[in-house]
């Protein structure tokens, strides 16, 4: 299977990386208006309608934009011919690999997914689940007809990095864990498929898919905060994802903070915690089982927080978690003069709401005079968002106008290679 790719001969040149970069802003342009006249993309593009004209007709041809028929645009001339998106232009393979579950996704170009395998389980050994993944992979391919097999943009594996580390503070058995520390799954996973593999940190890979199909339609900037089993991130600046020196960048589980007061939080091992250990959802179900209250899956989860009246455990932690993440949002603020944070999360029950609510108040009291708080938005995907982030690293990878493409640089997501067998 051949990779959609937007190169062509002549790519190393300047007018080639040019062209390339250009046909992606028409790109994201179409997919941020939805739909939109050629004059439209052109503005928004800031290109020549002449400019657009072309590159409407290559993308056309790669079938990943249509027509959707005539618009009149005022009164006046020919109606416009109206494009958008053709979902079924590309696809991709998104593998989510967590600490307590696998989750392998085939998503379209519009970012709906279209089918799934799912594994609730603690991770198992990493050749284990390299054998399942790889079955669940052939297993969805085979429900693509060969034809279509083409448009294929790759596999993407987003998981946590340093696997092996924080199971103390996330309540995990130790052994099978340890052997993820050395081994590189996406490596495994390319030989073992014969497939492109696109590999990324979880946390920037939800945040690479709020930033393709969710808020980043909106904003360009903006810190992500995912909260899970553990707590992640991802950092976006000027409409890309920050990658930092080893792939963390904006993984916020790690910022310092002040001990909590809970009595079921652990005693820290340092002179201060970390976030993690007080702002994820295993530091709320450790809360509720010290109240006598048993909640394991995410489904009791979200059960325990819908309730009303809500147990008195849930607002003890809510205010102690947003306790954690004021000094923490401020510190990126001041930092990195960020203006948008998105929260997301792998529950629901009303728990977004108010903790955006909470911290809002809480850092509007907080704030050193002449700092702005951030503006807070709700992420758009739940508990999708880790299974969506992994597909979208190949769309991203492939479609989106990353300034490395003009510069010549290395991208921030690591792509491996390997040919069918």
């Amino acid at each position: 299977m051949v990779p959609v790719r937007m190169s062509r001969t002549g790519q190393g040149s300047n007018s080639a990386q040019l062209r390339h970069f250009n046909e992606r802003i028409v790109l994201q342009a179409l997919r941020r208006l939805g739909e939109a006249s050629k004059a439209d993309l052109a503005r928004a593009a800031g290109l020549t309608n002449n400019s657009v004209g072309g590159i409407i007709r290559d993308l056309e041809a790669l079938g990943l934009v249509r027509d959707i028929g005539k618009k009149r645009e005022g009164q006046r001339g020919q109606p416009a011919t109206m494009l958008t998106l053709d979902p079924a232009g590309a696809f991709a393979i998104g593998v989510r690999l967590d600490r307590v579950g696998i989750e392998v996704v085939r998503v379209d170009f519009g970012g709906r997914i279209l089918a799934r395998r799912g594994h609730d389980m603690v991770l198992p050994a990493p050749d284990v689940a390299v054998d399942l993944v790889t079955r669940d992979v052939e297993s969805l391919l085979a429900e693509v007809p060969p034809a279509e097999r083409v448009r294929l943009a790759g596999i993407g594996v987003a998981q946590p990095f340093n696997l092996g580390s924080w199971l103390r503070e996330l309540e995990l058995p130790s052994s099978s864990f340890k052997l993820w520390d050395d081994f590189d799954f996406a490596e495994a996973l390319g030989r073992a498929t014969g497939l492109t593999v696109f590999a990324e940190n979880d946390g920037n890979a939800a945040a690479i898919a709020e930033l393709f199909y969710g808020k980043g339609r909106q904003i360009d900037d903006f810190l992500y905060v995912f909260m899970g089993g553990a707590i992640g991130g991802g950092l976006v600046m000027a409409g890309d994802c920050v990658h930092g020196v080893t792939g963390n960048a904006g993984d916020i589980a790690m910022m310092p903070v002040p001990g909590s007061r809970l009595p079921s939080a652990p005693a820290p091992t340092r002179p201060f915690d970390v976030l993690l250990t007080r702002a994820s959802l295993t530091a709320l179900k450790r809360h509720l089982t010290w109240h006598g209250i048993e909640a394991e899956s995410l489904a009791e989860v979200s059960e325990v927080l819908a309730r009303r009246p809500r147990p008195k455990a849930v607002s003890e932690w809510i205010d102690d978690c947003v306790a954690a993440l004021v000094p923490a949002f401020l510190s990126v603020v001041s930092l990195i003069d960020m203006p948008h944070i998105v929260i997301d999360a792998d529950v629901d029950g009303g728990l977004l709401n108010e903790l955006i609510d909470d911290l809002d108040r809480a850092l509007e009291a907080a704030s050193p005079e002449s700092v702005r708080r951030p503006l807070f938005f709700r992420g758009s995907f739940g508990p999708e968002a880790g299974a969506l982030g992994a597909a979208t690293l190949p769309l991203f990878f492939n479609f989106s106008p990353r300034s490395s493409i003009l510069t010549g640089a290395a991208g921030s997501i690591r792509e491996t290679h390997h040919a069918a067998e």
